[in-house]
């Protein structure tokens, strides 16, 4: 009897264990495959659009040496501001003056800010609406400035839920969610903030909740009049960054506002202005769509596996690891497809140095393949970040353009992060294929500027940065 009972004790001993472990598994599963919010994973029509205008920033070596700092994006962006007469919708992932070192950046939060508060002032009834994504305020630890400002000056600012996303790092945010989430953000921070030195200080919890890596990525700029998608930040030490964005009008910017309202939905049951769907635009040779999370994702798998002997797939890219897309360009390049990439080294963060993922070793294993077709260079950074995200694939009658705010990786692919792209069909020779193809020739052949270097490597595959890349996207717990 005795024995028996000391049976059962030990059994009771393994009933916990036991039943903690079907609730965390049970979690990761619903977590990473639960019905996204509605009107995510968007995939809007095809719409005739007119005047599509192709803008870049640059930061490039000259002839003699000197880092120069070329900025369009968001030069244009203050303009639509002041062109806007019915409202603004503003969707930016980080839209602060934080920053690391002593470098002097530009202030472009600032000046954003400003035109936003000088709109409003000039038009009261105008509604204004910005939304951002909760690293600014490293989570809840602090306040934002920029956004208190705009706040103050009756302009609607949103910070988007994460916690109705899906779980990319799975395995840590289940234990979050059962064990940690309930403890809230609020209270006075007292640990340096690890985005940046000159921000305020942080919580333990605020650390706790960015490890679940999760976040609205997109940048989106729309009125009734214009829309902008680009791969840059209102973020002053983005300021050096190159990025590039696409401007668009007519219809389209129905469904991009569309897109927005999905997202403000969710986050804070508001209801956005609304754009005039209309037609489907003019006769225009040129079509665009607006895509969103993971159908950006289906979209670029389409159009790689699309593209035959006697095309080009031209990519300018700050992270390329998804292993689905890298495929894909093997396979393309099997099919005797040029595929030419322009890749950030991933040396630089705001300032801090990086270790090179994850595009050193993906970089070398396009390399180890030997395959002529292939063709990589790396862009010259100085301290900043290559940071585009755009795809071009030319040689047929009608190019194909996809960019916005999605990296090719698995965590801005794949129904995780919330992401805005356009994707552009046009005739080769129409403006805006001609000026994207000028900037990728211009910048693969170094006209007038050190743009570009050789590609270059010590290693055939260089196998420490190679594995420690595999095994983060084994156990998901990266930012890629």
């Amino acid at each position: 009897m005795r024995r028996v009972q000391e049976f059962i004790k030990k059994k009771m001993v393994w009933i916990p264990i036991l039943s903690l472990v079907l609730i965390l598994t049970a979690t990761i599963i619903y977590q990473t495959n639960k019905a996204l919010p509605d009107g995510l994973s968007y995939e809007g029509d095809i719409y005739s659009v007119e005047n599509v205008q192709f803008l870049f920033d640059l930061n490039f070596e000259n002839k003699d040496g000197k880092r120069v700092n070329e900025q369009l994006i968001f030069p244009r962006i203050i303009e639509a501001i002041g062109e806007a007469e019915d409202f603004i919708v503003m969707d930016m992932f980080l839209f602060n003056s934080y920053h690391d070192g002593d470098k002097k950046y530009p202030d472009i939060s600032g000046e954003l800010t400003d035109a936003l508060i000088a709109q409003k002032k000039d038009n009261p009834d105008m509604e204004i609406t910005v939304i951002t994504d909760r690293i600014n305020s490293t989570y809840g630890s602090h306040s934002v400035p920029e956004l208190e400002q705009l706040k103050e000056n009756g302009i609607i600012v949103v910070f988007t839920a994460l916690i109705p996303l899906r779980d990319s790092n799975p395995i840590y945010s289940a234990f979050w969610r059962v064990f940690l989430q309930w403890f809230g953000q609020g209270g006075e921070g007292w640990l340096p903030n690890p985005l940046a030195k000159n921000a305020p200080d942080v919580t333990f919890r605020s650390y706790l909740d960015l490890m679940n890596i999760k976040a609205n990525h997109r940048k989106v700029f729309v009125t009734e009049k214009k829309g902008i998608i680009t791969s840059g930040n209102p973020h002053n030490a983005s300021g050096f960054h190159s990025n590039i964005a696409f401007e668009v009008n007519g219809p389209i910017l129905a469904d991009i506002v569309k897109t927005e309202q999905a997202v403000v939905d969710y986050s804070a049951s508001r209801k956005l202005p609304s754009v005039k769907p209309g037609a489907k635009g003019s006769n225009s040779s040129i079509k665009a769509q607006v895509l969103t999370e993971g159908k950006i994702y289906k979209h670029v798998i389409k159009e790689i596996n699309q593209a035959n002997k006697g095309q080009t797939i031209w990519l300018g890219m700050f992270y390329l690891a998804d292993r689905e897309v890298v495929n894909a360009l093997k396979e393309a390049a099997d099919r005797a497809v040029k595929v030419k990439m322009i890749l950030d080294p991933n040396q630089n963060a705001f300032g801090s140095e990086k270790a090179g993922l994850p595009n050193i070793p993906v970089a070398a294993e396009f390399d180890k393949l030997g395959n002529e077709n292939i063709s990589i260079r790396w862009y010259n950074t100085g301290f900043e970040q290559y940071h585009p995200k755009l795809m071009y694939i030319t040689g047929k009658e009608n190019s194909v353009i996809i960019a916005g705010s999605a990296n090719f990786t698995r965590r801005n692919l794949d129904d995780l992060n919330l992401e805005t792209n356009l994707k552009i069909y046009g005739p080769e020779d129409s403006e805006v294929m001609r000026d994207v193809d000028g900037y990728f020739q211009k910048l693969w052949e170094n006209k007038g500027a050190i743009y570009t270097h050789d590609y270059q490597t010590n290693e055939k595959l260089p196998a420490l940065k190679y594995i420690i890349y595999r095994l983060q996207k084994l156990t998901q717990f990266t930012t890629y």
